[in-house]
C-alpha cells in the first residue's frame, strides 16, 4: 500500500489511474481509524476502482487547542488496518499541515445557507469554516468521483453536500450509516480516550436516543426534549450539552411537526472531558 505525504505525489498517482479510465473514491479521515472508518472504505471500494484514504488531523476545525494536541495520531496502525481491507486498491494520503495549507494555516469563510449556525455551530466557533476549508482542499487535490462520510457527523455531512452544490464540484457525496459498538455507542476515535467508568456509562446516550424516537411518535418535540434533559440531569457521569430535534434538510429546530418532513434527534454529551456526539432518525 502506497502512503503519500505530498500532494504532487498523490495527484500524479491519481492522474495515472484516471488515464486508465478507473474511478476514484475518497474517504477523508483524521486517522485513529476504527471499524466505522473501515465500513466507509469498504463501501467506497464497492463503488470505485480505487480509494484514497486521507489521514490528516486538521488544525483549523479545532476550537480547543488541548483537543487538537490530544487527538490520537496512529498512522502506522491505521495503514495496517487498511491493509486488512485491501493491499492494492487503497492509496493513503497522509500530508503535513504545510502540504495542505501551503504554509498559511487559516480557514476560509463559507456561507452554508445557515446550516453552519445550528447545533455544533453554536458550540464550536469557526468549526465548519475549518471543515469546509480542508474538505474543499482535499477535493481539489484528489478530484474524486465520489466521497464518503459517516452520518454520525450528520451536520457535517449536510454542510459538505452544500459545499459541493455551491461550488458546483463534479463529485457525488455518499452518506453512510452510523457504525456502532456492540453496546450501541457510536464509533469514534475519541472513544479510546474514555476512562473505564465513562466507557461503561456512554451507551446510555444511544439508549436515550432510541427511547426518544419512540416518544416522538406520540409526543411533541418540546416534551421529548424535556424528557431527554431530565434523564441526563439524573445521570452521575454524563453531562448533556444539547439535545435538539431538527428538520433534516435545513437543520432548523423543529417547532411543529409536518407529515411530509423528516426529522432527526441530535445530541452532544460530555463524558468527563471527552465530548461525544450522536444522532438518530426519528421518522
Amino acid at each position: 500500500m502506497e502512503v503519500y505525504s505530498e500532494k504532487q505525489q498523490i495527484t500524479a498517482a491519481i492522474d495515472a489511474l484516471k488515464a486508465e479510465k478507473l474511478t476514484v473514491g475518497l474517504v477523508p479521515t483524521m486517522g485513529a481509524l476504527h471499524e466505522g472508518h473501515l465500513e466507509l472504505v469498504i463501501k467506497a471500494l464497492e463503488e470505485n476502482d480505487h480509494v484514497v484514504v486521507s489521514i490528516f488531523v486538521n488544525p483549523t476545525q479545532f476550537d480547543n487547542p488541548d483537543d487538537l494536541d490530544k487527538y490520537p495520531r496512529t498512522l502506522e496502525n491505521d495503514v495496517k488496518l487498511l491493509n486488512t481491507v485491501s493491499d492494492n486498491k487503497i492509496l493513503v494520503y497522509a500530508p503535513t499541515v504545510d502540504d495542505v495549507y501551503d504554509g498559511n494555516t487559516v480557514s476560509e469563510h463559507y456561507d452554508f445557507d445557515g446550516l453552519e449556525f445550528e447545533m455544533e455551530g453554536k458550540f464550536r466557533q469557526g468549526h465548519f469554516d475549518g471543515v469546509g476549508t480542508v474538505v474543499k482542499r482535499l477535493f481539489d487535490i484528489v478530484k474524486p468521483h465520489k466521497a464518503y462520510f459517516g452520518e454520525k457527523d450528520y451536520q457535517q455531512l449536510q454542510i459538505i453536500r452544500k459545499l459541493v452544490e455551491k461550488h458546483q464540484m463534479p463529485l457525488t457525496i455518499v452518506g453512510c450509516e452510523i457504525h456502532r459498538e456492540a453496546n450501541g455507542l457510536a464509533m469514534s476515535s475519541r472513544n479510546t480516550r474514555l476512562k473505564p467508568e465513562y466507557a461503561e456509562a456512554a451507551p446510555f446516550i444511544y439508549e436515550t436516543l432510541k427511547t426518544a424516537k419512540i416518544k416522538f411518535g406520540t409526543k411533541s418535540a418540546t416534551e421529548v426534549q424535556e424528557w431527554v434533559e431530565k434523564q441526563f440531569a439524573k445521570h452521575d457521569l454524563l453531562e448533556l450539552e444539547y439535545f435538539i430535534i431538527s428538520e433534516v434538510e435545513t437543520l432548523k429546530p423543529l417547532k411543529r411537526k409536518s407529515n411530509n418532513k423528516s426529522y432527526r434527534g441530535f445530541i452532544a454529551v460530555y463524558a468527563d472531558d471527552i465530548r461525544l456526539i450522536d444522532n438518530i432518525a426519528l421518522n
